[in-house]
């Protein structure tokens, strides 16, 4: 059995553990979904017009029953109804989950653009004031909660220039590509910047090891630029860690940047499962947990897939 269909093959049972943590958690919260969603009317319900409504929406029985009907809804593509959006649950997850996805590419390339530069610069300048400068703008930048930016940001424009980033209502990239972006620039730059202290210090570690094996000396010693030692030579060989934070962020991002997005009003994945939790939209919660959870294993199935083609040397799923 090749590596990806192993793989492939743990999709399943990883999912399925994951429904029932997220089914029992959700239902350990306190409340029920027909008085979050009603709230002071829902003292107004008959019992029948409140047993009707918690038929309608499938909590009226127990949880093994419960559990049980969405599972096999889950299998058949049914992730349920939403009782805040009144909608299928799958329907509102992919409305949200463009801008989600979009904010976590692009806060991803700003913390490349931004931070692998400066990982191979202080790691060139090893023990210089230049490195150090480096090392503290990482360690204040990984130390710092990602909404502090956000704020900071916010504040520095609106105090400082007068002028507030675009918030409101969500216009997508096909529509509009340049009020979509400049929607979006300001919280992926929030986003990227925090993420950019950790790939800093990760490339700077990685370089460091690199530069230092036998392969760079002896490129060195035949005579090759500098710049291709460092750009070609070293810099492939060290990109697998960044890889892999780049991989294990980027998930984390697609779960939704919640904070961010409830500072800069963005309608997307993180702030709709926020406000689920809060109206106790089970079905909701519940799938786009699930939803999270496979984008989550996909994005690191591809991962080490791109471990094979940055170094050759690495072979996945070999016999003992």
């Amino acid at each position: 059995m090749t590596y990806l269909l192993r793989r492939l093959v743990t999709f399943p049972l990883v999912m399925l553990g994951v429904s029932v943590l997220v089914f029992v958690a959700i239902r350990l919260v306190p409340g029920d979904s027909i008085t979050a969603m009603l709230g002071t009317e829902a003292g107004l319900l008959t019992p029948e017009q409140k047993q009707a409504l918690s038929a309608y929406f499938g909590i009226d029985q127990g949880w093994l029953v419960q559990y049980g009907r969405w599972l096999s809804g889950v299998i058949t593509g049914n992730l349920g109804l939403s009782v805040t959006y009144g909608k299928p649950v799958l329907e509102v997850i992919l409305q949200r989950f463009p801008l989600t996805l979009e904010l976590a590419c692009l806060s991803v390339v700003i913390a490349l653009v931004l931070g692998l530069p400066l990982g191979v610069f202080a790691a060139t300048r090893n023990g210089r004031g230049s490195d150090l400068s480096v090392r503290i703008f990482a360690m204040i930048g990984q130390s710092t909660p990602s909404f502090v930016f956000g704020l900071g940001i916010i504040y520095i424009l609106s105090a400082g220039f007068g002028i507030l980033p675009a918030m409101g209502d969500y216009v997508p990239f096909t529509q509009d590509p340049i009020a979509n972006l400049s929607q979006l620039f300001f919280p992926a730059l929030t986003l990227g910047l925090s993420f950019t202290a950790s790939v800093t210090r990760i490339s700077r570690s990685a370089m460091l090891d690199v530069l230092s094996d036998d392969y760079v000396r002896t490129a060195r010693s035949k005579g090759v630029a500098r710049r291709n030692v460092i750009w070609r030579h070293a810099l492939p060989n060290a990109l697998i860690p960044v890889i892999t934070l780049c991989g294990v962020e980027f998930g984390y991002l697609l779960g939704g940047a919640v904070l961010v997005e409830q500072i800069f009003a963005l309608p997307g994945l993180g702030r709709m499962t926020l406000e689920a939790i809060l109206q106790r939209d089970y079905a909701l919660v519940q799938g786009a947990v699930l939803f999270v959870a496979l984008n989550f294993m996909i994005v690191n199935l591809i991962i080490d897939l791109a471990y094979v083609a940055l170094d050759p040397r690495i072979r996945l799923g070999s016999r003992s």
